[in-house]
């Protein structure tokens, strides 16, 4: 007969706290972008303040009781990707050096280029094209199976059950809530990739798929009495949801910023490569320590309360923010030396994964920090995304990077015969000649990614 017995058990969990939640929602905003969020952030909340401003006057029983009435429900409203601001300030009296931003990278974009980097089986993809074909900017799918499946060659015959499986798969890419088809799946898919461990996420999910609209008519009464909670559970519930994005897709598909501005400055030093997060564009901030003063010790001040503990979490989730990028960059220029002593021919292939693998951190969280974020290097200022390409195999063993080859073809181009320019197939044959196995396809789909025309329309061009 088994001994009842107690076993104590030592283990690592990673747990989805509302700060986390807060740190990566955070990392896939551009610096202009997260600039005018903390900027609405000082705005509204009292215990916020930048670092080298002067010291807030000492507070009165008056002005106390004012900030009292200041309202502890937030708007529900994704107001920080509808507003780009053409400039930025760094907190130090200091201009921002800005850089034209040239890549007008749409959600499509972004989608096909994960479907490149993930685990997606040839199949998958192409019935992942015509998925992200009928996504629209807000991030929603807007077409039924049946739309879907008119857009695949019969040929194919794709069913409906290998659509939905991909579906499931492309609702897991970046941005979080992608792919949806309606708001409540939308944030339910975003809440789900939150730790299960996760304080008030079941409520969250619940009130996601049932109550929405109870949420939007602020009938928080209503709500707590249909779903049987406390206020204080409700609160926590509701703040899960307030954060997530009711149009994912903007995270992305936005409006481009006219000007960039470079998250991390790479350099060379004493013969090593260094990586420093860019000493401008995001605020230093801290807590106000005069109104902290007034908390201590004291059962009262509940709206005052709030907001310190929302303080501490934007504080340290631009923390965490600045660490990841760090690990991110450094992993990035780690690999990718030989491009910045040599140039795009000697780009590395490098997935998500190797990146992801390397600083222990999950494949879709590596997605949103190459996304909109900039590297300053002596070669120029790049996307973290362009040190990304697949692999391409070579007679010497060692894999080719989609990007050097890129560079390859246009090298061979610009050198060629006016009179007679280099055909696919020449190309093809040339970098063979190289050790390079590429397809003749494939050549002219990098050829025609890089806006160059076709052989007859470049000897047309020269002859004209």
């Amino acid at each position: 007969m088994l001994k009842p017995s107690l076993q104590l058990k030592l283990g690592q969990t990673l747990t989805m706290t509302p700060q986390l939640q807060q740190a990566i929602r955070l990392l896939q905003l551009p610096v202009l972008d997260l600039n005018a969020q903390i900027q609405e952030a000082l705005e509204e909340n009292i215990m916020l303040e930048m670092e080298d401003l002067p010291d807030v006057p000492s507070t009165n029983a008056e002005t106390t009781a004012e900030v009292e009435t200041i309202k502890a429900d937030e708007q529900w409203e994704s107001r920080s990707t509808e507003r780009i601001q053409d400039g930025g300030w760094n907190g130090e009296g200091r201009p921002i050096t800005e850089f034209a931003d040239e890549s007008g990278q749409s959600l499509r974009d972004h989608l096909l280029w994960q479907l490149e980097m993930e685990h997606f089986s040839p199949r998958e993809v192409m019935i992942g094209e015509a998925i992200v074909d009928s996504i629209n900017d807000d991030g929603y799918l807007q077409a039924d199976f049946d739309e879907i499946l008119d857009c695949i060659d019969d040929e194919s015959e794709v069913t409906e059950r290998e659509i939905e499986k991909t579906l499931v798969k492309i609702q897991r890419l970046d941005p979080m809530g992608v792919g949806a088809r309606t708001l409540s799946e939308s944030l339910v898919l975003q809440l789900s990739q939150l730790d299960w461990g996760t304080p008030g996420l079941q409520l969250a999910i619940e009130i996601a798929s049932d109550h929405l609209d109870l949420v939007a008519s602020r009938d928080y009464g209503e709500l707590r009495r249909s779903l049987r909670t406390t206020e204080d559970d409700l609160h926590t519930a509701l703040a899960l949801i307030r954060g997530c994005n009711p149009r994912p897709g903007t995270a992305v598909s936005s409006a481009a910023a006219e000007y960039v501005i470079p998250d991390v400055f790479v350099r060379k030093i004493d013969n090593h490569w260094q990586v420093e997060i860019s000493p401008t564009g995001v605020p230093r901030l801290s807590v106000n320590q005069q109104y902290a003063k007034l908390l201590r010790g004291s059962s009262e001040h509940s709206v005052l309360k709030s907001q310190l503990q929302e303080a501490r979490w934007l504080i340290r989730s631009l923390e965490i923010r600045n660490e990841t990028l760090l690990k991110v960059a450094t992993s990035i220029v780690a690999r990718q030396t030989e491009f910045l002593e040599h140039g795009d021919e000697a780009m590395k292939p490098m997935v998500l994964r190797d990146v992801a693998d390397e600083i222990g951190m999950h494949e879709s969280t590596i997605s949103r920090v190459t996304t909109n974020k900039y590297m300053h290097t002596p070669r120029g200022v790049f996307e973290f995304k362009y040190f990304f390409s697949s692999h391409l195999s070579s007679a010497s063993g060692e894999d080719q990077s989609s990007t050097s080859v890129r560079a390859k073809i246009r090298k061979l181009i610009s050198g060629e015969n006016p009179a007679k320019p280099l055909s696919d197939s020449k190309i093809t044959n040339l970098l063979k000649e190289e050790g390079i196995s590429v397809a003749r396809r494939t050549v002219a789909k990098y050829r025609e990614a890089m806006n160059i025309p076709s052989s007859s329309d470049r000897r047309v061009r020269e002859t004209r």
